[in-house]
């Protein structure tokens, strides 16, 4: 017994020990930083040019008889007379009636190209919010250090600033080595048949991208648990998106002569089976990743947790699923979002329509996941249909990649105080049109973010800092001139 005692506590001391050995090798390193640049930017002239393209209200709304194609010819042309230089040295054609593709030719067109993304359009105004704003949405406000309005975190920020470094660089005769295409849709917000006309263009013309730059990541400043330094997250994948319609039938009748089941309580038991039994967690793929690459800059009980996780995978899995956000990470998601059923009340509806959308997670496939649903309701009086529109979890795009750290070296040199880490990408951007084109699409914007301004994206009171502006128009001509480097 006493051998057995022994061994037991020699095998706990090893474990013990290279539980601890794993957490110190996660340690902070040296830090090898980027020798910053030095671009100087006119953010009051610039700021000025995001202001006025925000007043024009270029909308995406569901349904598409609201849609105002005026808005949008004129925001066409308030780039035109805008960025006059930009317009002199790219070519401009139209996709879809509206999106916008510019092709600036290379020195080397044997390179593969450089495509920067951004979207024209906005999200409405939510009624009834109007006057929770600070200053109008559509007034592009320029005050307290900011400029105001909706389009200024999503996406007109995006779009203007790249517009900005292009003028920039083509006067001071800047001439990229790829060719660089830049592409800006016009419904992203809505489905995004911009995108998939310049995709299109693009494949007919036999055109492969070297690299795809859209928006999602930001500069994340004290929103990480654990986590010091501003953290430049890169979207490197998103999840798939599926939304599936639930229905259920019946003669219906009057309310005083029910039926034991009516068409609102079997839908009703269908969602709360589905809520009830989650998608399994798993860290795994690009979260593992993300969590790997902050582990140096967390806590020792954090690089304890995230240096053994053969050992803590269980506690760590539990820790992520009390956040929403840390849980959408790690799972498919299951969110029922419509229920319509019924006109008077004391008339038994005979029929029951509810909508529930999933975000798949890498690993995850639509079919898998229909499959499940069935399963999971087991019940032939309900019909489950898949809605249009769906689409697959995106590949992973490689952090080796020469693009990828083209775009880390850009950052640092831009964001010295910053690191650097991929993430899984939640929601679903234009990028993933792209996936026929290109193995490189990353989704980055160097908006920087604090905890409170994470609701102002479709949200109130939408705002970004003028000096912060200015470093994302420094971000793009960096990044531009560091590309053709490659």
């Amino acid at each position: 017994m006493k051998k057995i005692l022994a061994a037991i506590l020699v095998l706990a001391a090893l474990g013990a020990s290279i539980v601890l050995v794993n957490a110190w090798r996660t340690k902070p390193g040296p830090v090898f930083a980027e020798p910053g640049v030095a671009i100087s930017v006119d953010e009051s002239r610039a700021a000025e040019h995001l202001s006025r393209s925000v007043q024009i209200q270029t909308i995406s709304h569901q349904d598409p008889a609201q849609f105002n194609g005026k808005e949008f010819l004129a925001f066409h042309e308030y780039l035109r007379s805008t960025f006059p230089k930009m317009h002199q040295a790219l070519t401009r054609e139209t996709a879809a009636n509206y999106s916008l593709l510019y092709t600036w030719k290379g020195k080397n067109p044997e390179e593969k190209p450089l495509l920067l993304m951004a979207h024209m359009d906005v999200v409405p105004v939510i009624q009834g919010t109007e006057d929770n704003w600070r200053y109008p949405a559509f007034a592009g406000r320029i005050a307290e250090g900011f400029i105001w309005g909706r389009g200024t975190l999503d996406d007109k920020v995006s779009l203007l600033a790249i517009c900005e470094a292009v003028e920039r660089l083509v006067s001071d005769g800047f001439q990229p080595g790829p060719t660089i295409y830049l592409a800006f849709a016009h419904d992203e917000e809505v489905g995004g048949s911009g995108s998939r006309a310049i995709v299109s263009l693009l494949k007919s013309r036999g055109v492969r991208l070297g690299c795809v730059l859209d928006e999602s990541g930001s500069i994340f400043e004290g929103t990480i648990s654990g986590v010091k330094k501003p953290v430049a997250m890169v979207g490197i994948a998103e999840k798939g998106y599926l939304s599936v319609e639930l229905s259920a039938e019946s003669e219906g009748g009057h309310a005083a002569m029910p039926l034991p089941h009516t068409t609102i309580g079997v839908l009703a038991s269908a969602i709360h089976r589905l809520e009830k039994n989650q998608f399994p967690a798993r860290l795994s793929g690009v979260t593992r990743q993300m969590f790997s690459s902050l582990a140096p800059a967390m806590p020792f009980k954090y690089r304890l947790l995230f240096a053994n996780l053969w050992l803590f995978h269980p506690l760590l899995i539990r820790e992520l699923e009390k956040s929403p956000e840390t849980a959408a990470s790690i799972r498919t998601t299951t969110a029922a979002t419509i229920f319509q059923a019924g006109v008077k009340e004391k008339v038994l509806p005979n029929k029951a329509r509810a909508v529930v959308n999933f975000r798949l997670l890498p690993g995850d496939s639509i079919s898998y996941v229909l499959n499940r649903i069935q399963k999971t309701i087991n019940d032939p009086e309900v019909k489950v249909i898949a809605l249009p529109n769906s689409s697959e979890p995106s590949p992973v795009s490689d952090v080796r990649s020469a693009s990828y750290k083209t775009l880390q070296k850009t950052i640092l040199q831009v964001f010295p105080e910053v690191m650097v880490a991929p993430y899984l990408v939640l929601g679903a951007t234009d990028s993933r049109h792209y996936v026929g084109v290109s193995e490189s699409i990353f989704k980055f914007l160097p908006t920087r973010l604090k905890p409170e301004d994470l609701k102002r994206e479709h949200g109130v009171n939408e705002r970004v800092g003028v000096k912060n502006y200015g470093e994302i128009i420094k971000f793009f001509i960096q990044f531009i001139e560091n590309f053709g480097r490659v």
